[in-house]
This record gives C-alpha cells, sequence and structure tokens, in this order.
C-alpha cells in the first residue's frame, strides 16, 4: 500500500517523546478508531487475502486499531497503542529488485486450478500484522523479534517496512523477499523519512550478529547475501538500499522527490536543495534515510510533512501559474488516504498517560490531526462508529467531504483549512494538558473516557464549521454560475 513514514527518535523531539507516524494510502479506504479488548481478540487467526492461518498466544493485551470499515478484504488495522504503551504502524510498502525476490520469491496465495490440486497458501501481509503482534509485545524490540520469527516460518507476500516505538525505543524493520527481514534501532537524536522505498542506508551486521544492540535481522542473511551475490557495495561499505533495494525511473517521480521535500523540511540550511548546484534534487538516490533535523521536532512538523504537496517549490500542484513542473511528482499529501496516525510515547508521563494517539482521516492537506488518550476501554462514536455511506456524524467522512471540496476550490478555501487544522490542534493540546494534570491527581481512568469525549465533541464542532464554509466556497464557484448584469 502506497505510504510515507515519518520516525522521531526521542532525543529529536522537542518534548523527549518517541514518535511513529504513517499515512495509509490506500484506495479510499474507509477507517475507523476503535479499541480492541482481549476478550475480542481471536485465539486463531486467518488471513482473508493468503488463507494464512496462526495460533496465537492466549494472553494478549488491549490495543488501538484503525481497521477498514468493510471487512471483505481482512482487517487491515493499520495502526495502534497497546496497553504496555508501544505503538506499531504497519506497513510502509516498499520496493525490491529481482535478485532478492528470485532468491528469495514472496509467498503468494495460489487458488488450485483444478480438483486435483491443492490451494498454495500465502504468507502474512499488512492485512495481518498489527493483530498478529501488537497485542503481544511489550516494547519495541519485541516487537521486532515476534515479527521476524513469524516472517521466517510463514513468509510474506509483499515487501514492507514496519514500525516500533516504545518509551525510550524506535525501531524500523524491513522485509528482504518472502522470509528475509532486517530492522534498525533509530539513534535517539535522528528523524527517518521513508517513502514506499526500501529505506536503511547502513546496517551493522557485526552487531546483528553480536550483540544485537542496534542491529537486528534474519538468522541466515548473511549467508543469503553471498549466496546470490547480491552486494552491490564498493570499498566494503554496506548499503542495503543499494543490496535489496530498487533505483527506478518510477522510484525518481513516486519516491525520492518525497524524500527530498522531507528532507528539504528537515535540514534546510545544511544541504543546499535547488539549482543547479545542489546536493540532492527531487530525483537523487542517495537521499539519506535518517538525518539529526536542525532544530526539535514536534507533532506539528510531522503533521507538515505528511500534509505536503511541494508548496514552496515548482512542483506544487495548487499553484496558479503552470511552471511546467506543477504536479510533476506524487505529492505526500494524496487524495486516497484512508488514515494518518502519529503513535507519540511520552517517557515523562505517568503510565497511563504515555501514550497518545493522534488521528486524522481522509488527505492530509486538508485534514485536522485529533489527539485521543488510547488507553481506555472504547473510543467515542465519532472515531468508532463509522458507516460505508458517507456522513457528517463521523470524522472520517467529515474530513473527506472537507478535503473534497477544498482541494476543488483551493484558492478560496486553504484559508479555512489552515484555520480549521491550528483550531484542532490547538484545542486539542489544551484539553491534553488539562486532562494531564486532572489524572495525575486522581489517577482515575475514566477521566480519559471523558477527555476523549470532550475531543471528539471539539472535532465536530471544528469540522461542521469548516465544512460549512468550504462548501460555501465551492459552491460560488461552480462551473454553472451567472450573474445578472444589475445584480
Amino acid at each position: 500500500m502506497p505510504c510515507t513514514t515519518v520516525l522521531v527518535g526521542k532525543k529529536a523531539s522537542n518534548d523527549n517523546s518517541t514518535m511513529i507516524a504513517r499515512t495509509d494510502d490506500g484506495h479510499f479506504d474507509v477507517k475507523k478508531l476503535i479499541v480492541v479488548e482481549p476478550k475480542d481478540q481471536p485465539k486463531h487467526y486467518k488471513s482473508v487475502i493468503s488463507h494464512c492461518e496462526v495460533a496465537l498466544p492466549d494472553d494478549p493485551m488491549r490495543y488501538t486499531a484503525c481497521p477498514s470499515v468493510d471487512p471483505a478484504h481482512g482487517i487491515w488495522a493499520a495502526t495502534g497503542i497497546n496497553a504496555a504503551n508501544v505503538g506499531m504502524t504497519a506497513t510502509e510498502t516498499i520496493t525490491s529488485n529481482p535478485r532478492v525476490l528470485a532468491a528469495d520469491p514472496l509467498v503468494v496465495y495460489r487458488e488450485a486450478k483444478s480438483r486435483r490440486e491443492k490451494d498454495e497458501i500465502g504468507g502474512l501481509g499488512e492485512e495481518d500484522f498489527v493483530v498478529l503482534v501488537l497485542p503481544y509485545i511489550r516494547s519495541a524490540r519485541e516487537g521486532v523479534e515476534r515479527l521476524g520469527a513469524l516472517l521466517e516460518r510463514y513468509g510474506t507476500y509483499e515487501s514492507n517496512g514496519i514500525a516500533f516505538n516504545d518509551e525510550n525505543e524506535v525501531w524500523w524493520m524491513e522485509t528482504i523477499g518472502g522470509h528475509h527481514w532486517m530492522a534498525r534501532r533509530v539513534p535517539e537524536d535522528r528523524v527517518v523519512i521513508n517513502p514506499n522505498q526500501f529505506g536503511m542506508d547502513g546496517f551493522d551486521l557485526s552487531d546483528a550478529f553480536g550483540e544485537k544492540r542496534e542491529s537486528l535481522c534474519s538468522a541466515d542473511l548473511r549467508e543469503f547475501i553471498a549466496e546470490n551475490h547480491l552486494d552491490l557495495n564498493q570499498n566494503g561499505a554496506f548499503d542495503p538500499r543499494a543490496v535489496f533495494g530498487s533505483r527506478r525511473d518510477m522510484d525518481h517521480v513516486y519516491n525520492t522527490p518525497r524524500a527530498w521535500f522531507m528532507a528539504r523540511y528537515l535540514l534546510p540550511t545544511r544541504y543546499r536543495w535547488d539549482g543547479e548546484n545542489a546536493d540532492f534534487t527531487p530525483e537523487s538516490d542517495n537521499i539519506p534515510w535518517s538525518m539529526v533535523p536542525e532544530r526539535k521536532v514536534s507533532v506539528e512538523d510531522v503533521k507538515y510533512l505528511l500534509s505536503s504537496h511541494y508548496q514552496g517549490t515548482p512542483f506544487n500542484p495548487y499553484m496558479a501559474e503552470d511552471t511546467g513542473k506543477r504536479g510533476k511528482y506524487r505529492s505526500i499529501g494524496i487524495n486516497r488516504t484512508g488514515v494518518t496516525s502519529v503513535c507519540q510515547i511520552r517517557s515523562d508521563a505517568p503510565e497511563k498517560l504515555k501514550g497518545l494517539e493522534w488521528i486524522c482521516f481522509g488527505s492530509t492537506t486538508f485534514d485536522a490531526l485529533l489527539p485521543v488518550y488510547p488507553c481506555v476501554p472504547k473510543m467515542p462514536k465519532y472515531l468508532s462508529e463509522v458507516t460505508l455511506d458517507a456522513s457528517t456524524e463521523n470524522f472520517y467522512w467529515a474530513s473527506r467531504l472537507i478535503g473534497a471540496l477544498a482541494d476543488a476550490s483551493y484558492a478560496a478555501s486553504i484559508q479555512n483549512i489552515e484555520r480549521y487544522q491550528l483550531a484542532v490542534m490547538t484545542r486539542g493540546r489544551q484539553l491534553v494538558r488539562e486532562y494531564d494534570r486532572k489524572f495525575a491527581g486522581t489517577g482515575d481512568e475514566k477521566l480519559l473516557l471523558e477527555a476523549n469525549e470532550k475531543l471528539a465533541a471539539m472535532a465536530k464542532e471544528e469540522s461542521t464549521k469548516t465544512l460549512n464554509k468550504v462548501l460555501q466556497s465551492a459552491s460560488e464557484r461552480m462551473k454553472n454560475g451567472f450573474k445578472l448584469a444589475d445584480n
């Protein structure tokens, strides 16, 4: 599934929290935010897409999830935070190359063509990962280890990147072919940017096969590389992106420009990003995967990155003047996003308050990011009771409607959109500050339910006001408008 990921280490953030964030860019998938209680977690799991069956442990934890409202193609839980304050987002679809895929083929479901044959069961994928892993892990590292074991046993039918975080660590994991994988602990002072490509541009194999402090991988990865002549690196350096990833013309339209824009924002003065003598261009294959940002990164920065459409550059699709480059590259804020989340784990908060899950639905360019407390038994109806039919009675559809109308009348609507996004973020932060203090004084978990209800009510109020405004702007600019000369 095409997506964009941003990961923030503890010392790179403004408040000493870790963050993992991703746009879930399906095909206008209708999504909701729910809480899954242990009694509702299956004991035996079967994938809809691959028909793969997995027996699950008996001790799941409560966790949040953003599943598809229509279950026809599976759960697709996307992202969540569990009761141990571990976050997970799965997955970022990444690229590979024929050398890898030939050596370790993807495990794809194939239906029998005759009665004499049997179905070939497929591996696991994005549909499955969150449900199979998040309820059973108590640290980000445990997430990598559990998913790694599942991949080695069952395989996968696609190439994916998966992120985990707890209050101290962020881990990024990438699949390699059908059964292999590697994972790195994100340095505390760094931010990672990953746009639908195999991302890691460095990996410590000695650590992975030694102390395993910062690096983990499948048990036979060294032999796999050597036996299949995968290493393309020169001078003894090991760049996993060159070994396992891609270098296609399509990457230069679809993937690398997104990395360029995000890195340009995080490192505005360290490199030259524009002009003939630029250090990096939108089509550079060597844009760093991780970086120490020039200033600390906040949730607002993450939202800005995941909402971007090359504003301030000639590639902005909303520019009034056509520079010949307008809309040339795939934006990060794209029309078909289902849900975007920021799983934030706060190290300086009480245990029940450590997790904050920031959620928005629809195109990130036009939607608003809302914080909620995940350590609750249920989510407000405005977030959890989403219908397949369009409605103003839930956050998902209100966001989709706002985006479609504002896009059609961008110049007239963008000011209202910016005010909307600012209002939801500001009022959301105010409510979180208020209820952080209230909970710290009482320890009453019912306060977190009350807080989420107030947050959802605020989001509904601001969304309704904005929907009214962008509907008016779009209506005034309909092509069948006509005014008499004496009006």
